[in-house]
């Protein structure tokens, strides 16, 4: 399979990026593991509430026929220059390309604390997803717990779904969260859409200490500016901020610059012909995603001016993520919460102090197995960079579990 521009990730980044490629006429495919256009933040299910933005955009990638739409599609490994391993839930096979576009998002933070891995604890965002997907929290007492403005988002999500939402915790202190509130009129979008999420229920200077019970959730315990409070609820959702996919851009050697793709003013990486847009060039939301996958897509096929257009628009957004990182930067009393029997890598049940003395990534796998297990360090190995600034080592494929007879594709007498 050929193509002039592959698109990775169909969140708004990616479908804004197909967009503006299509007007050349190129032949575009755009992949996304998800059955549906739309990412994380405009995901799709039976619980889901599209934005009208998501439809519109979705509408329109529908009426392009030089977009093809590669739905439940991984990348599983680089084939060689220019091409990647691709799979699906029926076959594997290598797609070509002269230009490639990384919308590859982001995922949450997941820090350890005692109790993190009991059932009824999630991620803010997970928990948001599985309530899109038809999970049923109707009438469960809800905490969420953590950092930034998802914790509104995940909150608003489950209380439409009828979830008694008891608290959300906010990590920064108020003075952040103040000085955060009182730029938001630069953003009058931003402003409204914090102003229709914000519950009575939001504490910040909060954050939580442990999660409690034995076979499942049954409280948690949360530290209230210094004030410890117990509170019984049956479901804990905690996140504490979103980082990059870099799987695959480290994978194709891209530069990598404070935990994002480095991107110069037309979204290009330091590899030719690999451009990166949204969450993989840092957190931002939607807006910012949404211009930069435009800019990345319209420089993909040359059309420079349409891109230089944007950019103040981008600038717009870019502040509001600078504005976003700052005010939400992590304290120090959520790193420092897992005690020494705690659990960082849930696949290989390694805790903290088994990796406490370790030098760095390299060591703490080979000496306790750390982020060898079923996620790959997908989760211990952000968290360990966020405990001890460890840099994980650059991904070895396969990415994902993956069929034999789709790895076989990379012994084709073509490669």
């Amino acid at each position: 399979m050929n193509v002039d521009v592959l698109i990775v990730g169909a969140g708004p980044a990616g479908m804004a990026a197909a967009l503006a490629a299509a007007a050349s006429n190129a032949k575009i495919a755009i992949l996304d593991d998800n059955p549906q256009t739309g990412g994380q933040i405009w995901r799709d299910g039976p619980q889901a509430h599209l934005p009208a933005v998501a439809r519109r955009y979705r509408q329109q990638l529908l009426q392009q026929s030089n977009i093809q739409l590669l739905a439940g599609t991984r990348v599983v490994a680089v084939a060689g220059p220019n091409s990647l391993l691709l799979e699906d839930a029926e076959r594997g096979w290598v797609i070509q390309y002269d230009k490639l576009i990384l919308c590859t998002g982001a995922r949450e933070l997941l820090l350890p604390f005692p109790g993190w891995t009991l059932p009824g604890v999630t991620g803010a965002g997970g928990l948001q997803a599985l309530i899109k997907g038809g999970l049923a929290v109707k009438g469960q007492r809800l905490v969420i717990a953590g950092s930034g403005p998802l914790l509104l988002a995940s909150a608003a999500t489950a209380k439409d779904n009828g979830a008694n939402l008891l608290r959300i915790a906010e990590q920064a202190p108020w003075t952040a969260v103040a000085a955060f509130a009182a730029q938001l009129p630069r953003w009058p979008h931003k402003l409204w859409q914090a102003a229709g999420l914000f519950d009575a229920s939001y504490r910040a200077n909060s954050h939580v200490v442990e999660a409690l019970g034995k076979d499942r959730l049954e409280g948690v315990r949360i530290n209230r500016g210094g004030v410890i409070e117990e509170i019984a609820c049956e479901r804990l959702a905690c996140g504490f901020g979103l980082i990059p996919n870099l799987q695959l851009a480290q994978a194709l050697h891209c530069h990598i610059e404070q935990q994002a793709v480095a991107v110069d003013s037309w979204q290009a990486s330091s590899v030719a012909g690999v451009y990166a847009a949204g969450e993989a060039c840092g957190f931002g939301g939607s807006d910012k995603a949404l211009v930069e996958g435009a800019i990345a897509g319209y420089a993909a096929v040359g059309h420079n001016a349409a891109a230089e257009q944007l950019w103040p628009q981008r600038q717009r957004w870019q502040q509001f993520a600078q504005v976003l990182r700052q005010r939400f930067a992590l304290t120090d009393a959520v790193r420092q919460l897992a005690q020494p029997d705690t659990l960082v890598c849930r696949c290989e049940d390694v805790p903290y102090a088994a990796l406490a003395g370790a030098s760095g990534w390299a060591q703490a796998k080979l000496s306790s197995r750390c982020g060898m297990g079923a996620c790959q360090g997908r989760v211990c190995g952000a968290a360990a960079q966020a405990l001890w600034g460890w840099t994980p080592a650059p991904p070895r494929p396969p990415f994902s579990p993956t069929r034999i007879e789709t790895l076989l594709q990379l012994q084709s007498p073509e490669r």
